[in-house]
């Protein structure tokens, strides 16, 4: 299922919940052009590691345990960072994964300082 997160401050994120067809094809590169570089290096290590030791067959390993986490992974850190869902039926999506975020408009307003 296909969703929207929306951080206070206006930036929108277009997520997907649920199997990650794009780190299945193609491996730690989706989380790089997501811009999560942490995840991305972390996936392009253990390719390397775990090629290294079974020579290049446990790449595709990789990427296939990646691909049932990735997108719950990266909603988490979304959320982590402010990003909240805009609509109820992609809340509840969230939550039958197990990932529990208030909705946008539950977020309390950030208080400006008066000066």
């Amino acid at each position: 299922m296909q969703g929207i997160l929306q951080h206070p401050s206006g930036l929108v994120r277009e997520v997907k919940a649920g199997f990650s067809w794009t780190t299945f094809f193609f491996g730690f590169f989706p989380a790089f052009f997501r811009g999560d570089v942490k995840w991305g290096l972390i996936q392009l290590v253990l390719a390397i590691v775990v090629g290294t030791i079974t020579v290049g067959i446990g790449t595709g390993l990789v990427s296939l345990v990646f691909s049932f986490i990735y997108n719950k992974i990266y909603i988490n850190d979304l959320i982590e960072k402010g990003y909240r869902p805009i609509d109820t039926s992609f809340q509840q999506a969230l939550k039958q994964r197990g990932i529990h975020a208030r909705l946008l408009s539950e977020t309390p307003a950030r208080q400006e300082a008066a000066f």
